[in-house]
């Protein structure tokens, strides 16, 4: 697959070029304000710059921490020159900022994955757990395991025949035994996409087909999430009553159920590209790319799906003054605030970080600028240590290959 139409930075140039467009004006008449506001928001660190080479470029995926406060992450290209600009790596930044190329992508000649796109997973061993959305022993795609010593194994090459899936560009779930669950965005039986899972050994099963008729979703572009009785929760990009995108459930015997169907009216938000997060009463939260309010389809919303199907949207990004536009993804602390990124609008187009209340008040609290100071387009959600602290990742901005941030309380 050529890495000109992956997703990521086929949508991100045409997010871009959109976002520049219908939010110049805006940006001119709101800079004074929303620079105010920035200097009163958190105190905000940046960790690490990619330049682009050997070190990674676009990390398009979030990132993690263990418990030294360490942080895990993956950059879509750099590293490894057998793809034109570099297979993609695995990184770690530590607290004083300092990175380390835990391992660099080979690419499809050698059977190895190339151009990870997804946030990784951790065990208590060390070992990371991520997927390749294309490169492997066939070209589609791989999910792998970096040991904590930087060893790499392929343990599954999606073949794209006999009903396998094709171009894993989601992150995978891990149960007890060591087994991985994710999805592909295309493949399967009826070409659009699968729900998986990878045992401990590197066999797969596909457990669900997305069939894209129906109420039936397709295309899912993020990973699962997994409860104690071993249900998978996911969201389709299209698909569903109104081919905008689903909430889906699998539960351990690969029966689907479609929570909710996405109509993008009324309101109602579009086409969910990342990832839920899951509560202790079952309700499942995340956010939708579009819909909701504003031009062009709507702006994106954060959403709540109860145990029984029923959404509620908790907020609509309008895309005016200092708000952002394109939400992706979502975490939640132990009060139920929820915390996010935007892609692209704030003060100064670049994007923003967002804290969203359980009353559903919505705080921005970082406006990024593209500058050498923070970089912008976070492309991912974040993650919080125990003191409250924010990370993540933008994908550009800065010297243009992206960055490594802190957001402090």
């Amino acid at each position: 697959m050529n890495k000109g139409t992956q997703p990521g930075s086929w949508l991100l140039r045409i997010y871009r070029s959109a976002a520049s467009a219908a939010s110049s004006f805006a940006i001119v008449m709101v800079l004074v304000i929303c620079a105010l506001g920035s200097a009163r928001a958190q105190t905000f660190t940046l960790l690490y710059t990619f330049t682009g080479g050997s070190d990674g470029r676009g990390p398009f995926g979030g990132v993690i921490l263990d418990g030294a406060g360490n942080l895990y992450g993956t950059t879509t290209e750099g590293g490894n020159l057998a793809c034109s600009l570099g297979c993609g790596t695995v990184f770690k930044v530590d607290t004083s900022g300092n990175e380390t190329v835990l391992y660099s992508f080979a690419g499809t000649g050698a059977g190895d994955g190339e151009y990870p796109n997804a946030t990784l997973l951790r065990d208590t061993q060390g070992n990371l757990y991520g997927t390749t959305e294309s490169g492997g022993a066939f070209g589609y795609g791989t999910v792998f395991k970096l040991s904590a010593a930087g060893a790499e194994t392929v343990l599954h090459s999606f073949t794209g025949t006999g009903g396998d899936g094709k171009f894993p560009f989601g992150g995978v779930a891990r149960d007890g035994q060591g087994n991985l669950y994710g999805t592909t965005n295309t493949g399967g039986v009826f070409g659009v996409g699968t729900v998986f899972r990878v045992d401990a050994t590197g066999n797969e099963t596909v457990l669900y087909s997305f069939t894209g008729t129906g109420s039936d979703g397709k295309s899912p572009y993020a990973g699962v999430v997994r409860d104690a009785q071993g249900n998978l929760y996911g969201t389709t990009e299209s698909g569903g009553t109104s081919n905008v995108g689903t909430v889906f459930k699998v539960d351990a015997t690969g029966t689907e159920t479609i929570l909710y169907s996405f109509t993008v009216t009324g309101g109602d938000g579009a086409e969910p590209m990342s990832g839920l997060v899951r509560d202790a009463q079952g309700n499942l939260y995340g956010t939708t790319n579009a819909g909701g309010v504003g031009v062009g389809g709507g702006n994106g919303v954060v959403f709540k799906v109860d145990k029984t199907g029923r959404e509620k949207v908790l907020f609509r990004f309008p895309g005016t003054g200092a708000d952002g536009i394109r939400p992706h993804g979502v975490v939640r602390d132990a009060q139920g605030n929820l915390y996010g990124t935007t892609v692209f609008h704030g003060a100064f187009g670049w994007g923003t970080v967002f804290k969203l209340s359980p009353t559903g008040k919505q705080t921005v609290l970082y406006n990024f600028n593209g500058g050498n100071a923070d970089g912008g387009d976070p492309y991912a959600g974040v993650v919080l240590d125990g003191q409250g602290n924010i990370y993540g990742a933008t994908s550009a901005g800065a010297i243009g290959y992206g960055t490594v941030f802190k957001i402090t309380p």
